[in-house]
C-alpha cells in the first residue's frame, strides 16, 4: 500500500518515452517545483552547522578510507554473527528489536514493524488476505478507529504515503513510519501504533467492506500490460511451487467475497511476536530509553488465544529442472519487445569471508558484463537497445541470475542470441585484466564514498538493513569493518574468479527463457534453436572481446585558466559570488552535510519557447540525439571507461525557458565534473549516420509502444484539451519523426551550450576552496567566450508558451480497447495568479493543492472506498520567467477507479472542492497542512540539494536585481507571510481566489474508459435499434445480423 502526492511543474499527465521535452516550470523556480520545500529559513544556517558538529568531531579522530589497513583474514573466517552497530535483542515473547541512534534526518525517527508473514501462507480461499490485513491496519485498531491513525500521522507532519508506507510480498509484510520526535510522546504514540498492528488490528464486517474498494482498485491498477507481463513471468519462474499461485495482490473473487472472520483467522494464526521485529533508527538522545519504550509497548503482546501454541512457518520449495522452460508471451499493450533469462539457484545465508568474497566477485561480474552489453547496444544495427545482468533473491528459498534485454519489434531472437553469446564469450575467453581493473575502480569508489559518509547515512537506509537482517538473514557488518573487508578483498579478486560466475548462466541451471512481444511471433521451437546454436558456437570457435581504444584523459589539452574579475562575499548565508573573465557567474557555498558530495548546476535563459514552430521538432530532439552521440566530446561508452573509479556525472536539459546542466561528484573528483562541463561547451556534436539511425530507431520503438498503451491516447487528449492543441505540448508521432533533421538538432544543442557569459553556476557541497578555485578558473573560466554572443536573452524578453485553456466546462471520455478494464480520471482547473503579491499566491497554490488532496482522498477513499490514491498537482509554467506579469497554469486532480463509477467520483470531487470554497476547511485541516509543510521544510535543510536550489532560485527570483541576500530574504518573506496568514478563513479565500468559482462551472474532466468489444457493441446497437422497429423490419434486421455475426466468426476462425 503506497499513496503519494506531487506538486510539480510538469503539465498533466506526464508523457511517456518519445514525447517532446516537458516545459520547465520556471516563473523563477519558485513556481511549479515542490512548493512544500520552496523557501527555507536563513536563520537555520546555524542549525545546519550545529547538526554536523558531532559528526565532524568523530571524523577528525577516525582514519580516512585510504589510511584504513587491510585485514589479515582467511576465507573460512566467520563474519560477525550479530548485527554490528545497533542495539539488538529479543523480548521474552520472541519479538526482535533493533535500535540505532542516527542523526540524519535531524529530530526524526524511522520506524518499522517487520513480519515474516506474506501471501505464501494463504490457503486457496485466502488468496489476497495477507495484503488485506495490511490495508486494514491503517483503517482501525482497538484504540484507533475510522482512519484515526492516518489523521494522527498527518497532524504530526508524517504525511500519509510519502513518510509512511506498508508493503506485502510473498514472504513478508512490512509497516513503516517516519515520524518527528521533537515533541513529547510522539515516539511513544508511533511505537504504540506499530504495537497495535502486531496484535490488535480491528477486522470487522464494516471495516472490511470499506476497504474492499481500495484493494480492488489496487488490483485493477496492477492489471495493466506491465502487471500482466510480470505475473506471467512470475508463474513461469515459480512453476510447480506454491509461490506460482500466491501473488500478494490475490484474486478478485477473494477480495470481493472473503469474510471478516476468514481474514481475522489468518491474522490471528500468523501474526505472532516470534515472527516480528521492531526497528527504530533515529536522532534519539540515547538508545536505552527507546529500548524501554519498545518493551513497554511490545513485551506484553501475546499470540491470540486460539493460537497460543507456536504455528511453524512451513517451507515451500521451488522444483529444479534440468531442461529450460520457455515461454513466448504476446501482450497487445506491451511497452516494447523484450527477452528475459533467469537461472535459479538455492538461496543461502552468507556467514563466512568466502561467502562475502563471492558476493563481491558476483558484483564485479555483473558490472563488467553490463559494460559489454552497453557497448554492444551502441553498435550499428544493435541486437538490443539495452541489456542488464543482475542477481537477486526472489523468494526465501530461491536466488536468480537474471538477464533482460529491450529490443526492436521482431528482434527478440536476435537479442537472445547476443545475450547468450556474450556470456558464452566470457566463459570461453574470460574478462581482460583491463576490464577487471575498471570494475575494481568502480567498486572501490563506491565503498570509499559509503565509508566517508558513514555518519551521514539516512535513517531509512539503516532501517532497511536491519529489516533484511531479520527477514532474510542478510549480514550487518558495520560500515567500518565492511570498508576494511572490501579494501582487503577487491584487489585480490582475479579476472578468472570473476569469470567463473558465468557458469550460473548455463541453460542447464534451472533456466527460464521468456520473450515478450506486442504479438507473439517467436515460438518455443525458435528459442530452443537459438540455445542450441549458441551452445554449438561455444563448443567451436567464438571470438574474443574486441576492446575499444580509451583516451588517457577527458580533456585533450588543458585550457588557459580564466581570472576572477569581481568577487562578493555573502556571509549571512556563507556563499561567495565570482564573475569570471569569460562572463560566467559562479556562486559557491561550502557545507558539511555529506562528506562525499559536491553538486554543480548552471542555467542560462532562453530555451525551446524561442524556437519557431517549424523548427520545434528538430530542436526538441537535440538533447536526445546529442546524449546518444556524446555531448561531452566522447562516445558515452568511452566516457564510462574514462570515469572508472571516479564519482562524477553531468547531465543536460533544454527546457521551455532555460538551458541547464547539473552534476554530482565526490570532492576528490570535482576536477572530472568540471572537465565534463568544459567539454560540454567546447565540443561540437556532429551527427553520424550510424548513431542517428540508432537514436531514431530507439525513439520510433518508444513511440510505437506509446501508441499501444491506452493511457497514451488519454494523456494526449488531456494535453490537447487543456493546452489548446499547442504544438509545444504535443507528443512526437511516428509521422513527425520523419521530419526531424538530426543535423539541425545537433546545431541547436551546440548553440545552447556555447556561450558561457549567459550562464550562472552554483556549486554546493564539501570541498576545499583552495583546491576548488583553481579548478573553477581552469575549467569554467577557461571556456572560451564567442566573439559574437550566442543565444543571448534576458528573462523579460522571452516568449511565453502558447496555450489556451477552454473557456467552458468540457467533459470527455477517451474510449480505447483494453485487455483488461482500466480507468484514469483527471479534473483540471485553470489558474491565473494576479496582483502585487503574486509570489505569495504561488505559495498559497501549494497549500491548497495539499489541502485538496487530503480532503478529496478522505471522500473518495475513506468515505466511499472507491479509489486507491488521489493526487493533486499544480503546473505553473505557462508564463515566461519575467519579473512582471501574471502567472498562468492549472491545478489537476487525478485518480484511477472502476470505470462504472468514474463520473460519479468526478462529481464527488467537484462537490468537495465547491464545499471547501463555500464553507472553508476546518482549523484542524489548516494546522495539518502547515505541519506537513513545516516538516518537509525542516528535512530539506539538511541536504545539499536544498542549498543549491536556494542559490539558483535567488538568482531567478522576481526580487533579484543584483542583491542576492535581498532576493533570498524576499523568498522567505513570501513564505512567512502565507504561513502567518493561513487560517480557515484565508484558505477559504485562497480557494475562491485561485480556483474558478464555482469550480464546477469552469474545468475540464477527461476519463479513460474501456471500449466494449466490437461484437458487444454490435449487439448493443441492435438491441437499441430493435426497440424502434416494426415486426417486419425486425425479422429483416435479425437475418442481416446473423449474416454479419457469421462473417465475423468466420474471419476470426480463419485467422487463427
Amino acid at each position: 500500500m503506497s499513496e503519494s502526492s506531487q506538486i510539480g511543474g510538469d503539465p498533466h499527465p506526464h508523457p511517456g518515452p518519445g514525447a517532446p521535452l516537458d516545459p520547465e516550470v520556471l516563473l523563477e523556480l519558485e513556481q511549479g517545483l515542490d512548493l512544500d520545500t520552496d523557501a527555507k529559513n536563513l536563520s537555520l544556517e546555524s542549525d545546519a552547522t550545529t547538526l554536523v558538529q558531532h559528526q565532524h568531531h568523530q571524523q577528525l579522530t577516525a582514519p580516512t578510507f585510504r589510511a584504513l589497513e587491510r585485514l589479515i583474514i582467511n576465507s573460512d573466517d566467520p563474519l560477525p554473527a550479530g548485527p554490528v552497530g545497533v542495539d539488538y535483542g529479543v523480548l521474552e515473547n520472541g519479538l526482535h528489536y533493533y535500535v540505532r541512534k542516527n542523526a540524519k534526518p535531524r529530530e526524526r525517527a524511522a520506524l518499522a514493524l517487520g513480519v515474516k508473514v506474506g501471501s505464501i501462507l494463504e490457503d486457496e480461499e485466502e488468496r489476497g488476505v495477507a495484503h488485506i490485513v495490511e490495508h486494514l491496519a491503517f483503517s482501525a485498531t482497538r484504540k484507533h478507529t475510522n482512519h484515526d491513525i492516518i489523521r494522527f500521522l498527518e497532524s504530526i507532519g508524517a504525511e500519509f504515503g510519502a513518510c509512511q508506507n506498508a508493503s506485502t510480498s510473498a514472504d513478508e509484510t512490512i509497516y513503516e513510519l517516519m515520524v518527528p520526535i521533537d515533541k513529547p510522546d510522539i515516539l511513544s504514540q508511533a511505537l504504540n501504533i506499530l504495537a497495535e498492528f502486531s496484535t490488535e488490528i480491528r477486522i470487522s464486517d464494516e471495516d472490511l467492506e470499506k476497504e474492499r474498494g481500495a484493494v480492488l482498485e489496487e488490483l485493477r491498477g496492477g492489471r495493466n500490460a506491465m502487471g500482466r507481463t510480470q505475473e506471467a513471468h512470475w508463474m513461469l519462474l515459480m512453476k510447480g511451487s506454491q509461490y506460482a499461485n500466491r501473488q500478494p495482490i490475490g484474486l478478485e473473487k477473494v477480495i470481493k467475497n472473503v469474510t471478516a472472520s476468514r481474514v481475522k483467522d489468518f491474522y490471528h494464526r500468523w501474526y505472532r511476536p516470534e515472527y516480528m521485529a521492531i526497528v527504530a533508527v533515529g536522532d534519539f538522545p540515547n538508545t536505552e530509553d527507546v529500548v524501554e519504550l519498545i518493551k513497554c509497548h511490545f513485551e506484553e503482546r501475546k499470540p491470540h488465544t486460539e493460537y497460543k501454541s507456536l504455528v511453524t512457518i512451513p517451507t515451500f520449495p521451488v522444483p529444479c529442472h534440468e531442461e529450460p522452460h520457455f515461454s513466448c508471451f504476446g501482450e497487445t499493450e506491451a511497452g516494447g519487445s523484450a527477452v528475459m533469462m533467469s537461472c535459479k539457484v538455492p538461496a543461502k545465508q552468507d556467514t563466512t569471508v568466502a561467502d562475502y568474497r563471492f558476493l563481491i566477485a558476483e558484483q564485479m561480474f555483473h558490472s563488467a558484463l553490463n559494460q559489454r552489453f552497453y557497448k554492444v547496444s551502441r553498435h550499428k544495427n544493435p541486437p538490443f537497445f539495452s541489456c542488464i545482468s543482475s542477481s537477486e533473491n526472489l523468494v526465501r528459498p530461491v536466488k536468480a541470475y537474471i538477464m533482460s534485454a529491450n529490443c526492436q519489434e521482431r528482434g527478440t531472437l536476435q537479442a537472445l542470441e547476443q545475450m547468450l553469446t556474450e556470456v558464452a564469450r566470457v566463459r570461453r575467453h574470460g574478462f581482460s585484466e583491463r576490464e577487471i581493473a575498471l570494475v575494481r575502480a568502480f567498486l572501490m569508489a563506491d565503498i570509499e564514498s559509503a565509508y566517508l559518509e558513514r555518519d551521514q547515512m539516512q535513517s531509512t537506509s539503516l532501517r532497511e538493513e536491519y529489516l533484511q537482517h531479520f527477514l532474510r538473514g542478510e549480514p550487518v557488518l558495520g560500515i567500518e569493518y565492511e570498508a576494511q573487508l572490501q579494501k582487503t578483498l577487491i584487489p585480490d579478486i582475479s579476472a578468472a574468479e570473476v569469470t567463473r560466475i558465468a557458469e550460473y548462466y548455463h541453460t542447464k541451471c534451472n533456466c527460464v527463457i521468456k520473450t515478450l512481444e506486442p504479438r507473439a511471433r517467436a515460438t518455443e521451437r525458435d528459442l530452443k534453436a537459438i540455445v542450441a546454436k549458441v551452445q554449438a558456437l561455444e563448443g567451436g570457435d567464438i571470438a574474443s572481446w574486441d576492446e575499444e581504444h580509451i583516451p588517457d584523459s577527458i580533456v585533450d589539452k588543458l585550457p588557459t585558466p580564466g581570472v576572477v574579475v569581481q568577487s562578493k562575499e555573502f556571509s549571512d548565508i556563507g556563499a561567495t559570488e565570482l564573475i569570471l573573465s569569460n562572463g560566467m557567474r559562479v556562486s559557491y557555498k561550502r557545507t558539511e552535510f555529506l562528506d562525499d558530495q559536491v553538486l554543480v548546476s548552471g542555467y542560462a535563459y532562453g530555451g525551446l519557447s524561442e524556437v519557431a514552430e517549424s523548427d520545434f521538432l528538430s530542436c526538441s530532439m537535440g538533447s536526445t540525439i546529442a546524449g546518444e552521440i556524446g555531448a561531452f566530446g566522447h562516445k558515452p561508452s568511452i566516457l564510462s571507461d574514462l570515469l572508472a573509479g571516479k564519482r562524477a556525472e553531468v547531465g543536460t536539459k533544454v527546457g521551455a525557458y532555460m538551458r541547464t546542466f547539473s552534476g554530482d561528484c565526490s570532492p576528490t573528483d570535482l576536477d572530472a565534473a568540471l572537465q565534463l562541463v568544459y567539454q560540454l561547451f567546447v565540443s561540437e556534436v556532429e551527427p553520424a549516420d550510424e548513431e542517428v539511425q540508432l537514436v531514431m530507431q530507439m525513439t520510433l520503438e518508444g513511440i510505437k509502444a506509446q501508441e499501444r498503451d491506452p493511457f497514451t491516447a488519454y494523456a494526449n487528449r488531456v494535453r490537447e484539451l487543456n493546452y489548446g492543441n499547442s504544438y509545444y505540448f504535443k507528443p512526437i508521432t511516428a509521422k513527425d519523426l520523419i521530419n526531424v533533421d538530426p543535423k539541425r538538432s545537433c546545431q541547436y544543442f551546440n548553440s545552447c551550450f556555447k556561450d558561457p557569459s549567459g550562464f550562472t553556476v552554483a556549486i554546493v557541497g564539501k570541498f576545499d576552496i583552495e583546491t576548488a578555485l583553481p579548478l573553477i578558473l581552469q575549467y569554467l573560466g577557461g571556456i572560451p567566450k564567442p566573439e559574437t554572443p550566442v543565444m543571448e536573452y534576458t528573462r523579460d524578453e522571452l516568449s511565453a508558451l502558447p496555450f489556451t485553456f477552454p473557456a467552458e466546462v468540457v467533459r470527455e471520455e477517451v474510449r480505447r480497447s483494453m485487455v483488461e478494464a482500466q480507468c484514469s480520471v483527471q479534473i483540471t482547473f485553470p489558474v491565473e495568479l494576479k496582483g502585487p503579491n503574486v509570489m505569495e499566491e504561488v505559495h498559497y497554490t501549494g497549500f491548497i493543492c495539499k489541502l485538496l488532496e487530503t480532503k478529496i482522498m478522505q471522500v473518495l477513499r475513506f468515505k466511499h472506498g472507491q479509489v486507491y490514491t488521489v493526487a493533486v498537482s499544480a503546473f505553473l509554467g505557462g508564463s515566461k520567467p519575467s519579473r512582471f506579469g501574471n502567472v498562468r497554469g492549472d491545478v489537476a486532480v487525478s485518480f484511477s477507479c472502476d470505470p462504472d463509477v468514474a463520473w460519479k467520483l468526478v462529481d464527488f470531487s467537484l462537490d468537495e472542492v465547491k464545499r471547501l470554497q463555500e464553507q472553508g476547511p476546518t482549523s484542524e485541516d489548516v494546522s495539518t497542512i502547515l505541519e506537513l509543510e513545516q516538516r518537509t521544510y525542516e528535512n530539506g535543510q539538511q541536504e545539499n540539494g536544498y542549498w543549491l536550489d536556494r542559490l539558483l532560485r535567488a538568482y531567478q527570483s522576481r526580487a533579484y536585481t543584483g542583491d542576492l541576500i535581498y532576493s533570498m530574504q524576499a523568498q522567505e518573506q513570501w513564505r512567512d507571510a502565507v504561513k502567518s496568514q493561513a487560517t480557515d478563513v484565508t484558505m477559504k479565500e485562497a480557494l475562491c481566489r485561485i480556483l474558478p468559482v464555482p469550480c464546477n462551472e469552469h474545468h475540464t474532466a477527461v476519463a479513460l474508459i474501456p471500449r466494449a468489444p466490437r461484437l458487444q457493441q454490435l449487439l448493443t446497437n441492435l438491441i437499441r435499434t430493435e426497440q424502434n422497429l416494426s415486426k417486419e423490419s425486425k425479422v429483416a434486421l435479425a437475418a442481416a445480423g446473423l449474416v454479419v455475426i457469421g462473417a465475423i466468426i468466420w474471419r476470426y476462425t480463419s485467422r487463427h
